[in-house]
């Protein structure tokens, strides 16, 4: 077996609504076997990976995965089943997984379910199934492969890219507070809502913190200089630029005394207790760095203490105490920093609650004060230090005192917070007792450092007492409760009619007064104006557009393609509109069937807020049937059915149960809720649908209005946005037409039968005859697809002018212009096919081959070319 290529879906995908990872594997020479092929395997595995055994499988208990392999199962399945138990054993606790038919023999995908805020440019994955096919393969063989440095290479990787403590819970309180949550890139920044109500946080730094606080925090000189002007007890110190000056501040102050960098961070470079001059200048030397110069501290005695200011209110409180070692009188120091490490709740850095402990220089020397070294064995009940400085990060530990703290210190603290200017920070204090008030004696007691950006890990899992949910309180400020976190989202999809039902909705938001974000074919779009070209119908274009702080709403063209290649840009819409689904885009992505496409695009339907508004297409089965499926039902949506005619039966079904549905009635677009009707505007006055010609237009008028009408967006306006919607201007390339000369040339997109279907309709309509089809196709359906949309052209044009695209998507030169020419033949035999070697030859063609005032239809790939060359052309719009 081999593993060809991993892709990721970072959003709800048709597996999960959780992110997963797509492994295809190439069984090769496994294709068609079964584990009962080959005798002893399954033994064998279940030996080299004992936690197998509690594998369900569909069996729904444990044991289910080894009785497969005793009855006989694929090896696609046995290697789902490997890499999440690889993923298990280095603590990436993930447990979903599906394996399925590839569409050829022996292609197989495998879909592991993956953690939420994992890095997407990572190789976790891929190196896990990796090595599970490496596993697989040398059972196989007989051979016991040792995994052992690998898992730990990757268990290494994957602690690298999880992000830390502080910043996972920060994410866990707000998708418990239902706000959402996206990591941005490795780093540990997130953004956290939507729109206009986006907020982002760095660790417990917010976009709230104040710049001037974080540089007065980082300034120790600074920050003891206003805390003292403010009254907040703070050590008496003094900044030495030399080792001279660093022992004249000994004298002045008087032993002991602190040294510590102007600038730091977790307990880096600071030296605690000293009272001679050679300590003194040996922790100069340490921790003056590239400023060149210390402070130098009274030293404060009594107990270290963290308190945890958040919004003006003390949100918790930890005693700390320093690195130590408890003797048990037959080990060694080295040993019991061993046995102390291996602590699961240790790690390095700031990855787990707790910090290894080190015997570095520092820790050697305190070490050597005390009689001792990495080979000594204290006594039985001895307690050794390792660090004089508190801190978690040099390996201490804390207990919680939150419900310790006396009034006038959480006063103090919630003063020192706000005389540096910080909306969170980490008050460190030094004082006998936190439940006493503080001493009167100067000196006894002082604020030692106010911490922008403190690490929550202390309170969150505190080593003795209860944690605190402080990554809550820190959401809560930014979210106070009952705050918005999101802005409304339309999500649309269905095979034709997007694009325009896109534009239409966020036109009526526009004129309702909303600032809208909207995400099309042909780009985002924010307030009306293009801010970046592209086919932007995917998850990456939504998630640019829910990230402009300036949107109240969003709209988004929901495509397949994106859909299946990396899920969706939102965790959940309040409106989903299903226009139809039809035959399109058969042959790519394994997507072979209408059943495929209604799966794949059912997922919009499927991942809306409970309660939203779901809104289909009563006419179209494939639509309609979406409000039957288990998991849309599970969303408890309000439906809202559209029509063309009132006595489709599933809106007189929907009618007479009290529902909503959108239809044209005596010439109007009319909303009827139950018995009552309201007029919206009549259909001949849309814009863009050819006085009511163009069916297919008033269609998704009514999809725009039902969809605008869930965000109470008022009668009038919904009529004011249909009669300036203006094609042109509003609906580029969608049903467009120019006058060349005598000639009316009708541009549009139309792509699938249906699509040709419906423009062939508005061409005998509008203009009463036929007229002559310039027509392309995109190259990566298949070729059944192809014909068939080449028959629907016939159906209605005998003279068809044939292109192909710029890009061929894999076909051959000429090859998409003999399965026109084919479809075209097969649907009426009389067709005259004119083929052209581009868009230029083939709309010049066209223009011959028409007479006076006969249409010409123009179906393209890109529309910049086609408004390129109809401006050379002389065109202009009308006609």
């Amino acid at each position: 077996m081999r593993l060809d290529s991993v892709r990721r879906l970072g959003g709800p995908n048709v597996y999960l609504s959780r992110p997963v990872a797509i492994a295809r594997l190439d069984l090769q020479g496994l294709t068609g076997h079964e584990t009962t092929d080959h005798p002893g395997f399954a033994g064998r595995l279940a030996a080299a990976l004992p936690g197998l055994a509690s594998h369900h499988c569909s069996a729904g208990r444990p044991g289910g995965l080894l009785d497969a392999m005793a009855r006989g199962t694929y090896f696609g399945h046995v290697t789902e089943h490997v890499a999440l138990e690889l993923s298990g054993l280095i603590g990436r606790e993930v447990y979903f997984g599906r394996t399925v038919g590839a569409g050829e023999p022996g292609l197989y995908d495998v879909i592991l379910e993956c953690p939420r805020d994992e890095p997407s440019g990572g190789t976790v994955v891929e190196d896990l199934v990796t090595l599970a096919l490496r596993l697989v393969n040398g059972t196989l063989c007989g051979l016991a492969p040792d995994v052992t440095e690998d898992l730990a290479r990757i268990a290494a990787d994957h602690e690298s890219g999880r992000l830390g403590v502080s910043t996972s819970a920060l994410a866990r309180a707000a998708r418990r507070r239902d706000v959402p949550v996206r990591r941005v890139g490795d780093l540990n920044l997130l953004q956290l809502g939507y729109g206009r109500h986006r907020r982002t946080v760095w660790a417990a730094m917010t976009d709230g913190t104040s710049a001037i606080g974080m540089e007065v925090a980082a300034d120790k000189r600074l920050a003891h200089r206003l805390l003292a002007e403010a009254g907040v007890p703070v050590p008496d110190g003094r900044v030495a630029a030399s080792p001279a000056e660093a022992l004249e501040a000994l004298r002045d102050i008087g032993a002991p005394v602190v040294v510590k960098p102007l600038s730091g961070h977790q307990g880096e470079g600071v030296h605690v207790e000293l009272t001679s001059p050679p300590e003194v200048v040996a922790a100069f030397a340490a921790a003056a760095g590239d400023a060149g110069a210390v402070l130098v501290e009274s030293y404060v005695p009594g107990e270290d203490y963290r308190v945890l200011v958040v919004g003006g209110r003390v949100a918790a409180a930890a005693r700390l105490t320093a690195a130590r070692l408890t003797g048990d009188g037959t080990s060694t120091v080295a040993a019991l920093v061993e046995r102390v490490n291996a602590d699961p709740a240790r790690g390095a850095g700031h990855d787990r609650p707790l910090t290894r402990l080190a015997l570095g220089d520092t820790e050697l020397g305190l070490l050597a004060r005390q009689g001792h070294g990495p080979e000594t064995v204290p006594a039985a009940g001895e307690t050794v230090w390792l660090r004089r400085n508190a801190n978690l990060s040099t390996g201490g530990t804390s207990r919680d005192v939150t419900g310790e703290v006396h009034p006038d210190i959480a006063a103090m603290c919630v003063r020192a917070a706000a005389t540096v200017g910080m909306d969170v920070c980490g008050i460190d204090l030094r004082l006998p007792d936190i439940a006493a008030p503080p001493p009167a004696e100067r000196g006894a007691a002082g604020v030692l450092e106010v911490n922008a950006a403190p690490g929550l890990r202390m309170h969150l899992a505190p080593h003795e007492g209860p944690g605190r949910d402080v990554a809550g309180d820190i959401i809560d400020l930014m979210y106070p409760p009952g705050a918005p976190s999101r802005v409304p989202i339309v999500s649309v999809t269905g095979t034709n009619g997007k694009t325009t039902t896109v534009r239409m909705i966020a036109h009526m938001l526009r004129l309702g007064g909303l600032r809208t974000g909207m995400t099309s074919t042909e780009g985002v779009y924010v307030g009306g104006r293009l801010v970046h070209r592209s086919d932007a119908s995917g998850p990456r274009s939504a998630e640019m557009v829910l990230g402009d702080r300036s949107v109240e709403a969003v709209v988004l063209e929901t495509a397949r393609g994106g859909i299946v290649r990396r899920g969706l840009g939102y965790d959940r819409a309040d409106v989903a509109v299903v226009t139809n689904i039809t035959r399109d885009h058969l042959g790519m992505d394994g997507t072979e069937s209408l059943d495929d496409l209604v799966d794949i695009k059912a997922l919009v339907a499927e991942e809306i807020r409970r309660g939203g508004h779901l809104v289909l297409n009563a006419e179209d089965d494939a639509a309609a049937g979406l409000a039957g499926r288990a998991a849309v039902r599970a969303r408890e949506p309000v439906l809202r059915y559209f029509a063309l005619s009132p006595d489709a039966p599933r809106v007189a079904a929907h009618l007479h149960s009290g529902g909503t549905a959108y239809f044209v009635e005596h010439g109007w677009l009319t909303e009827a809720r139950g018995g009552r009707r309201t007029r919206v505007l009549p259909a001949d006055e849309v814009a863009g649908a050819f006085g009511g010609d163009a069916a297919h237009v008033i269609a998704d008028a009514l999809a725009a209005v039902a969809a605008a009408r869930a965000l109470d967006v008022p009668v009038d306006v919904l009529a004011g946005a249909l009669r300036t919607f203006e094609p042109h201007a509003l609906n580029p390339g969608r049903g467009c037409v120019y006058r060349v000369g005598a000639r009316p040339v009708l541009v549009d997109y139309a792509h699938n039968p249906a699509a040709a279907e419906a423009m062939g309709a508005l061409v005998g309509r509008r203009w009463g005859r036929a007229g002559v089809a310039a027509v392309t196709l995109p190259g990566d359906r298949s070729d059944e697809l192809v014909r068939e949309t080449a028959r629907a052209i016939a159906g209605t044009f005998d003279r068809v002018v044939v292109y192909e695209d710029e890009d061929l998507r894999g076909r051959r030169p000429g090859e998409m212009t003999r399965l026109i020419v084919e479809g075209l033949r097969a649907g009426r035999p009389d067709v005259r096919p004119h083929p052209a070697g581009d868009l230029k030859g083939a709309l010049t063609a066209a223009l011959d081959i028409a007479g006076p005032d006969e249409p010409v239809l123009l179906l393209y790939e890109r529309l910049a070319p086609v408004a390129e060359l109809l401006d050379t052309l002389g065109a202009v719009p009308g006609g």
